[in-house]
């Protein structure tokens, strides 16, 4: 065990790399900064109400495009690779296809009925994946951007003759279905427990089975709606020529809106408009019932002015919304998006990727912990004042493996090799990838990103499950249904390959009850003091022999400082006393008592101390 010396202490010299409590000339809504984001995929979180679940007509126009001989809902309890009876009806060798298919039955009644659940665990806002009505699973193909997909609601069957009475491209005959409605109960719900929601504007493209696209194919030219799409081809029995038109990547069950120069085309344009404040000013009865704010799909793939005369649409509906945009790439191409006339923030990767080079990665991945603090520091001065403090700071999400099963194959390559390891921490595609559960020692590496993650300047985003364990490979393996202790789980067993583990190395599929407690904790913390919230930022120490890093949050005369051990031995860490009394350990329930000049902290390996410091005179 080494005592770290105060001479390693490593301060950041440019006020421009210190974050400040409260810059000047910000943008940014101020009640992101102190939000908790808790990100669900609908459709795998909670069945709340079985009578609305989906049917085999219900899915038509979603990948894989070609009908299956057999259908039904999944059972939520099962294996995840096991193919059911109905599957294998369908003789089809892909697995994707079997996975794409399924639909376990998840709603809005779900997620109304786990608020409380939510506001236990400390969660503040919920970012929703999209909820507007689609054949898919993940919704991203939607039919329209003014109604909840049915199937979320209590009577889909309903709603679908409701809306069939409406002209979708008229906003004054759009009606308000059932599915509409409980989506508002849902905004009412969550406001009165003190949490936001923001929903995905998935604004780049639609689906197969959108309104827009189906009116062209039945009416071609005279389509009201024919330049949304850039058309290819239309049907002609004639020559055998199919109706054909540009998809996103190529992908024919999402079309993509056109665009010109100043962005989307003004048809679609109109209308993402009009969709944008039904869900922010419902029935125009004020902003205090509609959604807080939005998060933008593949942001990168629209055009500049499109973002600039969205913001203020949606700033004129609510100054206070909040806008954070998805767009993976290097903090260079992320910058000009960011500057105060487009989003708010982002869905920070850049965080991500370094946090996994500096506390998950082997080898020639891995960091020093001067290089983590150079990183960190290079990403907190890029933006304009109080944007890296609403940026929602994540490691999993519905792109990415989870963070667990990531920790289980880090010796793979490096998170920040997006491309390369999207389709790596696939286990559908590469038999590398290690599909079992997180150890102790694996679950210890989350925990330690965990209070950085809930003490680091910036929005902690949790991904649902994280918090009670689940692992899983990238899409789909990073969609299985929630784990809840009312429901009885089979234990994974089966391989992608439908091969079998022996039934002692088989996974048990549970809560992980002391890591949901461990995250409750950390954000409980975060939410009872502001300095970790809103205050500044200063680094106190990073060593490189040792692997600790080290830092302060201050914010109104509190003062919090955050080590982090990410050796594999105890460390004894001394730092400068400064005029403290008293240091106690938020996390560990301990004291230490001041000592001058310096103070001496012990920390475990692979742990960390969070310490409130107080002057007792």
């Amino acid at each position: 065990m080494r005592v770290i010396k105060p001479l390693l202490v490593i301060l950041l010299a440019s006020a421009a790399a210190q974050a400040s409590a409260i810059p000047a000339a910000e943008f940014v809504p101020q009640w992101a900064k102190s939000a908790v984001w808790y990100q669900i995929f609908p459709e795998r979180f909670r069945n709340g109400d079985p009578g609305n679940d989906p049917t085999v007509a219900d899915i038509a126009g979603a990948d894989p495009m070609e009908p299956p001989k057999q259908w039904r809902v999944h059972p939520w309890g099962s294996d995840w690779y096991q193919l059911q009876d109905y599957e294998k009806a369908n003789a089809e060798p892909e697995l994707w296809k079997h996975m794409q298919r399924r639909r376990y039955g998840g709603d809005l009644q779900g997620i109304i009925d786990k608020l409380d659940y939510l506001q236990d665990l400390g969660i503040t806002a919920i970012y929703l994946n999209p909820v507007f009505e689609a054949p898919s699973s993940h919704k991203y193909d939607g039919a329209n951007y003014h109604h909840i997909d049915p199937n979320f609601g209590p009577d889909p069957q309903g709603d679908r003759a409701l809306m069939a009475k409406e002209n979708p491209g008229d906003p004054k005959t759009w009606v308000w279905t059932k599915a509409d409605e409980l989506a508002l109960k849902l905004i009412a719900e969550a406001h009165k427990r003190g949490i936001r929601i923001i929903f995905d504007g998935v604004f780049n493209h639609m689906g197969f089975n959108s309104f827009a696209l189906q009116d062209v194919r039945r009416n071609k030219i005279k389509s009201p709606y024919l330049n949304w799409f850039t058309i290819k081809n239309f049907d002609d029995p004639v020559s055998g020529i199919t109706f054909d038109y540009e998809g996103w990547w190529g992908n024919k069950s999402l079309p993509e809106l056109r665009e010109d120069a100043k962005g989307i085309v003004p048809g679609p344009k109109a209308y993402i408009y009009a969709a944008t404040e039904r869900w922010m000013n419902p029935k125009g009865k004020g902003v205090q019932h509609g959604i807080d704010g939005w998060r933008l799909d593949v942001a990168y793939m629209v055009a500049h002015p499109f973002w600039k005369d969205w913001r203020r649409h949606v700033k004129a509906i609510n100054p206070e919304a909040y806008l954070t945009a998805e767009i993976v790439n290097t903090p260079e191409v992320v910058k000009p998006y960011l500057q105060g006339d487009e989003f708010d923030g982002e869905m920070h990767y850049n965080f991500a990727f370094t946090a996994a080079e500096f506390l998950f990665n082997e080898g020639k991945y891995r960091i020093t912990a001067r290089e983590f603090d150079r990183k960190l520091a290079e990403l907190r001065s890029m933006y304009p004042p109080g944007v890296a403090y609403v940026n929602q700071n994540l490691f999993g999400s519905h792109d990415t493996n989870r963070i667990g099963s990531y920790i289980v194959n880090r010796w793979l390559g490096n998170f920040r090799d997006w491309g390369k390891w999207f389709q790596m921490s696939q286990p559908i595609n590469n038999p590398e990838f290690n599909v079992r559960k997180p150890n102790a020692s694996e679950l210890q590496l989350q925990k330690l990103f965990v209070v950085l993650q809930m003490t680091y300047v910036g929005a902690p985003m949790v991904y649902y499950g994280d918090e009670v364990g689940m692992w899983g490979g990238n899409d789909p393996d990073d969609r299985k249904p929630m784990i809840w202790p009312d429901i009885v789980y089979d234990k994974e067993r089966v391989l992608p390959r439908q091969n079998l583990r022996s039934e002692s190395e088989a996974d048990t599929v549970v809560q992980n009850l002391e890591l949901h407690a461990f995250y409750r904790k950390l954000i409980g913390i975060r939410n009872a003091h502001p300095a970790l919230r809103i205050g500044s930022y200063r680094t106190l120490l990073a060593d490189n022999s040792d692997e600790v890093f080290a830092y302060e949050r201050q914010a109104g005369g509190e003062v919090l400082w955050v080590i982090l051990n990410n050796s594999t031995s105890e460390r004894r860490v001394r730092l400068p006393r400064s005029d403290f009394d008293e240091f106690r350990d938020l996390l560990n329930d301990r004291i230490y008592a001041g000592q001058r000049p310096e103070v001496e902290f012990t920390v475990p390996a692979k742990q960390a101390a969070v310490l409130r410091a107080t002057r007792l005179r």
